[in-house]
């Protein structure tokens, strides 16, 4: 494998996240939506959103690489008091240190090469000098595969799901927490 690192993004990067955003939500989650709104996906308009994110925040936006190429892309930041809340939608006691990883994806022709993981280390540890000490994200129910990503990361669903409108069919997610100081291991 060539070398591989994760980096903060820069500008120069948003076409590619917006590529490969839809790229992989395009392949990854094809049995999970609709047909009509993964082809109602639009770069141009992902890549209005990314590079606002980047240039504005809150959150922060981290690349993988492997050698010349863009292989993944994770986005953190403070979790908004809604999305960490318990079931009941009463706050929880750590609200305020609470992190949402709201997305983290790997083209799938790079997947199984270890860039999720130094993407989620590398988030992690940016995310705890910003003095956060938990991280929660909401992952499709049926998506085993992301699902198992985190739970080899040490996070386990927490007993809150939620259903989302997904293009009129519905679409079930569970909220995983877990540590955010994480260390890789080589197999």
């Amino acid at each position: 494998m060539a070398d591989a690192a994760v980096r903060p993004a820069r500008p120069d990067d948003v076409p590619e996240i917006a590529r490969l955003q839809v790229l992989t939500w395009q392949t990854a989650f094809e049995a999970l939506l609709p047909p009509d709104v993964l082809a109602g996906l639009d770069e141009r308009a992902a890549a209005q959103e990314w590079a606002q994110v980047i240039a504005q925040g809150p959150a922060s936006v981290f690349v993988a690489t492997e050698g010349a190429w863009t292989v993944g892309f994770c986005v953190a930041g403070p979790s908004p008091e809604s999305e960490s809340a318990a079931a009941n939608d009463t706050p929880v006691e750590d609200a305020a240190t609470v992190a949402l990883i709201g997305t983290l994806l790997v083209e799938p022709r790079w997947g199984r090469r270890g860039h999720g993981g130094r993407l989620l280390a590398a988030t992690g540890r940016t995310l705890r000098e910003a003095g956060l000490t938990r991280g929660i994200c909401w992952v499709p129910e049926r998506n085993v595969s992301l699902t198992g990503f985190f739970r080899r990361a040490g996070w386990e669903p927490d007993g809150v799901v939620r259903t989302l409108d997904a293009g009129g069919a519905p679409l079930r997610e569970v909220r995983l927490t877990g540590a955010l100081d994480l260390e890789l291991v080589q197999p």
